[in-house]
């Protein structure tokens, strides 16, 4: 996996729940967001993804929550890719505080589908190496 991007977040009141911490969905969000930022720093932008006739899909996320979040708290929200032989990849993301305490872990599991097939497409870190003008944020 290559050295992991981030982005910074920090917690708004709205995204948080009746105890008063981060609400479980948002964490999801703050991935995505993570995700988005690093395609658009490797120089794909989504509307050039869905140009091409691919467009990302999650087949899985699983999240480890280990600290509360509330209202104010900076993170940082990193994200690596792990690519395979098939038609997966994997997406391992921390969303870490400023004092290195780390909130949560995130594992994906994601391909890119072939929007008119309607199928994954095959070796899919080929995809992201063409279209990226700097495809080593990715590891590729």
């Amino acid at each position: 996996m290559a050295e992991a991007f981030s982005v910074p977040v920090t917690v708004r009141g709205y995204e948080t729940d009746v105890q008063g911490h981060l609400n479980q969905s948002v964490y999801i969000n703050y991935a995505e967001h993570a995700r988005w930022s690093m395609l658009e720093a490797a120089g794909i932008t989504q509307t050039a993804l869905i140009g091409t006739g691919v467009g990302p899909v999650a087949l899985e996320t699983t999240i480890r929550y280990q600290r509360e979040l509330v209202a104010g708290d900076e993170v940082e929200v990193t994200c690596g890719f792990e690519w395979g032989e098939g038609k997966t990849f994997r997406v391992q993301q921390t969303i870490r505080k400023k004092d290195g305490t780390v909130a949560a872990e995130i594992t994906a599991v994601g391909g890119l589908m072939d929007l008119k097939a309607r199928r994954l497409v095959t070796r899919p870190g080929d995809v992201f190496k063409e279209l990226a003008s700097d495809p080593g944020l990715f590891g590729l």
